[in-house]
């Protein structure tokens, strides 16, 4: 199987890493195919299993972390995992396309350090920490808590950001999403 390669975002939630990966999925001369987490979280709002996420039980992420399925995998909240299952690249790469992420920080450095050469780190930064507690409070999807819960854990996040290969600040969307562009598009066509 040939493989293709990996473009990963990563950002404290709220930053706009979503919106940027939903974009760059639709430019079609870009080849690229999403990667749907898998998650122990319970789904939200309109979320579909084998779309968003692969929402898995406590016990099956569990079970599936023993039996080594996951290229990355943390545990972001106490009982709450997020992980990349290694059936989702094969998945992908069988189709011919290559990967993009919309991945917590820490899954973000672990793919670039298994794949170095096939990855392209993007960090999307929020203009403020002020900025991104408007944002998630927007969302409407959240307890304050669970917000103050994520605007704690920006902040850590933040501090990871010169590990990735590119920073693009989110203050104009517009703007953030040419950039992103651009970098998918000159990473792509070059060769490995």
């Amino acid at each position: 199987m040939i493989k293709g390669k990996l473009i990963v975002f990563s950002a404290p939630s709220g930053s706009g890493k979503t919106t940027i990966v939903r974009h760059l999925l639709g430019i079609e001369k870009l080849n690229l195919e999403f990667s749907i987490s898998a998650t122990s979280r319970e789904a939200r709002g309109e979320e579909v299993d084998g779309k968003d996420y692969y929402f898995l039980s406590l016990k099956e992420f569990k079970n599936k972390i023993k039996s080594e399925e996951f290229l990355e995998w943390e545990e972001v909240y106490r009982d709450n995992f997020y992980g990349t299952l290694k059936s989702e690249l094969e998945r992908i790469w069988a189709q011919g396309k290559h990967v993009i992420f919309d991945i917590d920080v820490v899954g973000g450095i672990d793919i670039k350090r298994i794949y170095p050469e096939r990855t392209l780190s993007v960090f999307i930064k929020p203009p403020s920490i002020e900025e991104l507690k408007i944002r998630l409070k927007k969302r409407s999807t959240e307890s304050e808590d669970k917000i103050n819960m994520r605007i704690a854990k920006a902040s850590i996040e933040l501090a990871t950001a010169p590990q990735f290969d590119f920073i693009i600040e989110n203050d104009n969307l517009e703007v953030a999403l040419k950039e992103a562009e651009e970098l998918a598009h000159n990473f792509l066509k070059k060769r490995l």
